[in-house]
């Protein structure tokens, strides 16, 4: 489909009185789904788009991708683990939509065909590669807050709507995990501020924090939203408020991650999984793969 868009003229015509940063065409095709586009075929799809551009113009005014994949916690445990350290988490999210992966401790996890890792009606399942550090328990979590410029609410009908919009047809596994996430966090959704991250980031802390608990700041696929200065003020912050970040993102989102690396990051797992800027493993996107990288951790 979206080498259709790019060789149609007309469409193109359409597609740039959006502006630029919301040219994605992930973010194009989400909100047409939710406006209730064909997904019969190209020609469909076309003449629908022609015919509803401004509503499709106005929705992607107003939106941006906040693709809350629960997967990505299945990257990200091993790294919240290493900081408890058996002491417990109070995590904060930047870029967190509708709060799915503040939750780590709701879910399970299947790492390989090791034992399933934790309880939950949902089992997350990530292939390994490496010697990772998997906990022998799910660390728990004594508070959480995320923040968003557009916070998603698991109990509005729409905003679940969206977010079922931006899994792609065909997804039907990332759909029923969608699904299945939604009813277990929507029982207590955590708290998200409404607000740019950076400007937030204190009062975002402190709305996270719990007695003996371990403050970290996770963001995953996020901060390519944020200019470089913006990136580097936050990681700056951070540190200076006593917590630590922890990233799953391209390498070329954190230049000083992305030095650090030993080898290109496979095809498989493009991102890269870090503590403080010191990179873990490669990971895929939305968490379904993990290669550890040699001596770390």
């Amino acid at each position: 489909m979206g080498l259709a868009v790019a060789a149609d003229g007309d469409v193109l015509t359409r597609i740039a009185r959006l502006p630029r940063a919301r040219r994605q065409p992930a973010l194009v095709f989400a909100i047409s789904r939710l406006l209730g586009a064909p997904e019969s075929g190209w020609d469909e799809y076309r003449a629908w788009l022609l015919a509803h551009e401004d509503r499709v113009v106005a929705e992607a005014c107003r939106r941006t991708m906040q693709t809350n994949e629960p997967l990505r916690c299945a990257a990200l445990l091993p790294a919240l683990a290493l900081l408890a350290g058996g002491r417990p988490l109070a995590l904060a999210e930047v870029g967190a939509a509708a709060g799915l992966c503040l939750c780590p401790d709701r879910y399970a996890y299947r790492y390989d065909d090791r034992p399933v890792l934790g309880s939950s009606p949902l089992v997350l399942e990530c292939v390994t590669n490496g010697r990772v550090p998997l906990p022998a328990r799910v660390p728990s979590v004594a508070g959480r807050a995320g923040a968003d410029l557009h916070p998603l609410r698991l109990d509005r009908p729409r905003d679940v709507r969206w977010l079922r919009a931006l899994v792609p047809p065909g997804a039907g596994e990332r759909l029923a995990r969608l699904d299945a996430a939604v009813r277990i966090v929507a029982a207590r959704q955590p708290r998200v501020l409404v607000g740019d991250a950076v400007a937030v980031l204190p009062r975002l802390l402190a709305h996270a924090a719990a007695d003996g608990a371990v403050p970290v700041v996770v963001a995953s696929g996020t901060l390519v939203y944020l200019d470089a200065r913006e990136r580097e003020r936050l990681c700056e912050d951070v540190r200076e408020l006593g917590a630590h970040l922890v990233t799953l993102e391209a390498p070329a989102v954190l230049p000083c991650v992305q030095a650090l690396l030993p080898d290109p990051p496979p095809r498989e797992a493009p991102f890269v999984l870090a503590i403080d800027g010191e990179p873990l493993a490669f990971a895929h996107p939305h968490g379904r793969v993990l290669h550890w990288l040699a001596g770390r951790g």
